[in-house]
């Protein structure tokens, strides 16, 4: 039965001590810890306490893990703005003929019109022009030279003038970034913040999974504005995203097929795989097809899944998306209550925080598209 406080923003807020909010990450990747949960038992909230190593004893010969294999542009440009001040931008999504959407920091001072300029140690200047204002991000939309169009060629432009876009919360910056605000199974550019579930996946992990029998499929969705930014509207009745760029392959799909047909899970690394994989069966009329292109499905208490059996995620921020993702699967008032035992036993949060595994015993029966109780 659905609780009316689920259609309130403020039903999902916590209060968090902010030296749990993790600064750096746990090396190696599978070292962080893993709060498991377990079947509800009446009133109470079972869980236990691993490393995430130890997930590897609660999958299966047969299930299939699904990846989000999006790969973290460095987004973020310190500009020059005409007057001589310094700026900065973030990138957002592609537009045409080189024209990009960006956040903008501070944005006033950005009109149509201005010019900009990028520098980097040893790189030529690049002047960039101010074309207008972006009406749904609040940014701005920026000309870059013709030739970077899309994410692929942008790529080698960031890679020489720009910098790993660390969420605001992580208050350091080192060289390490680079390579560890990624996923080891990164290899499509596009994302502006890191699929933060899957860095906990090491070499050794993956290696280990795959031994055991655990297959692989690996879905592209590119965290972008409407995975991090928060949320604002208290009624959350019709909640709209930002859309995000997903392609669920066909490769993809048969592989889902396949688990069906011998009695696997399809278990999802992170939210923005549950995402791509919904949103592909959403659109696909209630079956799971390939998809290409954006996407702005909401997720929230009351969704019925129609793939994604379980769930290895990270400790998500109050008043987000992706809390709500999370209690569909759950429940919001289990959830919170779980995040008030990984606060009480000290986990570490966010990005380069600590994990959570949610297996199909824990989902909650009615929010499966294939439950077929009353």
């Amino acid at each position: 039965m659905s609780n009316p406080k689920d259609s309130f923003l403020s039903s999902y807020d916590y209060e968090l001590d902010p030296e749990l909010i993790a600064q750096t990450p746990m090396e190696p990747r599978h070292a962080a810890r893993l709060l498991i949960v377990e079947s509800e038992k009446g009133f109470l909230t079972a869980s236990r306490d691993v490393k995430v190593w130890d997930w590897k004893d609660e999958l299966r010969a047969g299930d299939l893990l699904v990846i989000n294999n999006t790969r973290v542009l460095k987004a973020r440009l310190r500009v020059r703005l005409s007057s001589g001040g310094l700026a900065e931008l973030l990138l957002l999504d592609p537009l045409e003929r080189g024209r990009w959407v960006c956040l903008a920091r501070p944005a006033k001072r950005m009109r149509p019109g201005d010019y900009l300029v990028v520098e980097a140690q040893g790189e030529d200047p690049i002047r960039l022009e101010v074309i207008r204002k972006d009406v749904l991000s609040g940014g701005r939309v920026i000309q870059f030279p013709p030739r970077y169009c899309d994410r692929e060629t942008i790529d080698e432009f960031l890679e020489r003038y720009g910098e790993v876009p660390l969420p605001p919360y992580i208050q350091r910056q080192d060289p390490s970034d680079g390579k560890r605000y990624q996923t080891r199974y990164a290899t499509c550019p596009g994302a502006v913040a890191a699929p933060t579930a899957g860095l906990h996946l090491s070499d050794e992990l993956l290696k280990a999974l795959t031994q055991k029998g655990v297959q692989q499929a690996r879905v592209t969705l590119h965290v972008g504005l409407g995975t991090f930014k928060p949320l604002e509207a208290e009624d959350l009745t019709h909640l709209q995203l930002h859309s995000e760029w997903v392609e669920v392959s066909h490769d993809v799909v048969k592989a889902v097929e396949d688990c069906r047909s011998r009695g696997g899970r399809v278990l999802a690394v992170g939210t923005t795989s549950v995402r791509a994989l919904e949103a592909a069966f959403v659109l696909g009329g209630g079956r799971l097809k390939p998809l290409r292109g954006k996407v702005d499905l909401v997720i929230k208490p009351g969704y019925r899944f129609g793939v994604v059996d379980g769930l290895l995620t990270n400790f998500h921020l109050p008043k987000s998306s992706l809390l709500l993702l999370v209690s569909a699967l759950i429940g919001r008032e289990r959830l919170l209550a779980l995040y008030a035992e990984a606060i009480e036993r000290q986990y570490r949060f966010f990005s380069y925080g600590d994990a959570m595994w949610i297996p199909p015993s824990a989902v909650l029966p009615q929010a499966s598209i294939r439950y077929t109780g009353s």
